[in-house]
């Protein structure tokens, strides 16, 4: 077929959004493993475990009630937001209603609601680097213009308040703020969240922050919410979460977000047309998990944790890997400029693109290059996996190199 006219096939605005490189990295190694190789993944940021038994035989029970078949308000249910109002309060002691809470489909639904309803084109959104691969596309879609601002393995993945400064324009609006880290695994002290928060306070921006990995803290670190840190910002501020890692619901697909009236209104209206409510089946599951017992979540906390010592030790055992110990999350991100220029089988890798790529092709593990989340240079490994995987896959990775 020939196009009848010159007009793009695909529209500029879509057509310049990457793919997310967490998923092509699980779909690539998912077929191998098809195929009959013994790839072992590192680069789904899903939790390994199933979802809690009770959560489960919610759904069940939901599916069975002719009430959830129908449509429902797209904001959400009433039971969720009130349990999302009820769960705010008792995790982070921030005190909201049901009117400042609209549920998404996913925590992405979220990040894009939130940019929409926020960003006009040139308005800047000051992006802390490494940053997680959806971020700077939602704001891309939103009209909007990501300004990374980047910290390395040798400041912890932790941007400044100096360093965000300098990157302050007259066009910025939004500071993205992610603590715990996907990618890196960081947290900030609270008091780095609170100087941060008055800065953005200060100069009268808009905080977006998703806590998705709340719960998943180690070595006695905290990850307070910055609304309830500096209160006065809780009219700029936006707060992003959902049951996906928490609970192992990664494939239920129920977020939130947490914001002021008019912009949780505005966000609504926009999803109303976009994909209306969240399926009902789902929504219940979210509620019986956020009323539920926070005991299963210990579970997977403690295998994260053991799994966490195992990975940075073998990573560091590596000549030319230098591994932050991450305090939350379930990633490590590894410096691996040491091993970039040197030749390994015949080939020499000069990006940790061309890195990932190597190892995948020489000893079938997948992992995630830097290039996804920000500057070459760096690899992002999800100990969500079981521990002889685990084990297992970074062992192979150890000979390559070796």
């Amino acid at each position: 077929m020939t196009q009848s006219n010159d007009k793009a096939r695909i529209s500029s605005r879509i057509g310049s959004i990457a793919e997310s490189a967490t998923l092509a990295v699980d779909a690539k190694a998912k077929g191998l493993k098809a195929q009959g190789r013994p790839v072992i993944g590192f680069g789904a940021g899903e939790p390994d475990f199933p979802t809690p038994d009770y959560v489960v035989a919610a759904a069940v029970a939901a599916a069975q009630d002719p009430v959830n078949h129908r449509y429902s308000p797209a904001g959400g249910l009433p039971d969720l937001k009130k349990a999302i109002v009820e769960k705010t309060l008792r995790d982070s002691g921030y005190a909201v209603e049901p009117a400042n809470v609209l549920v998404t489909n996913g925590g992405k639904q979220a990040v894009y609601n939130t940019f929409a309803a926020l960003l006009d084109p040139g308005d800047e959104v000051l992006l802390p680097a490494p940053y997680w691969t959806t971020y700077p596309e939602a704001i891309r879609l939103a009209g909007g213009t990501p300004v990374e601002v980047f910290a390395g393995a040798d400041q912890g993945y932790l941007v400044t308040v100096d360093q965000l400064e300098a990157a302050r324009t007259a066009q910025t609006k939004v500071l993205l703020f992610c603590s715990p880290s996907n990618p890196t695994g960081a947290v900030y002290p609270p008091e780095q969240v609170e100087a941060i928060g008055r800065w953005a306070l200060e100069h009268g921006i808009w905080v977006v922050t998703d806590e998705i990995y709340e719960h998943l803290l180690y070595d006695g670190a905290t990850a307070p919410s910055m609304p309830v840190v500096v209160p006065e910002l809780a009219d700029t501020c936006v707060v992003l979460n959902g049951v996906a890692k928490t609970y192992a619901m990664t494939g239920w697909r129920v977020g939130w977000m947490v914001g002021p009236t008019d912009v949780i209104k505005a966000a609504t209206n926009l999803q109303s047309h976009a994909t209306s409510n969240v399926a009902n089946v789902s929504q219940r599951a979210a509620i019986a998990a956020l009323q539920g017992s926070l005991e299963a979540v210990e579970e997977m906390r403690t295998a994260f944790d053991r799994r966490r010592a195992t990975i940075v030790e073998m990573l560091n055992a590596i000549d030319g890997v230098e591994c932050p110990t991450p305090r939350g999350a379930f990633y490590a991100y590894p410096s691996v400029a040491g091993l970039l220029g040197r030749e390994v089988r015949g080939r020499t890798p000069q990006t940790s693109a061309e890195l990932a790529e190597l190892i995948l092709d020489e000893v079938e593990v997948a992992v995630v290059p830097g290039e996804a989340f920000g500057p070459s240079g760096y690899l992002r490994l999800s100990y969500a996996l079981g521990d002889t995987d685990l084990a297992e896959g970074v062992g192979r990775i150890q000979q390559l190199f070796a």
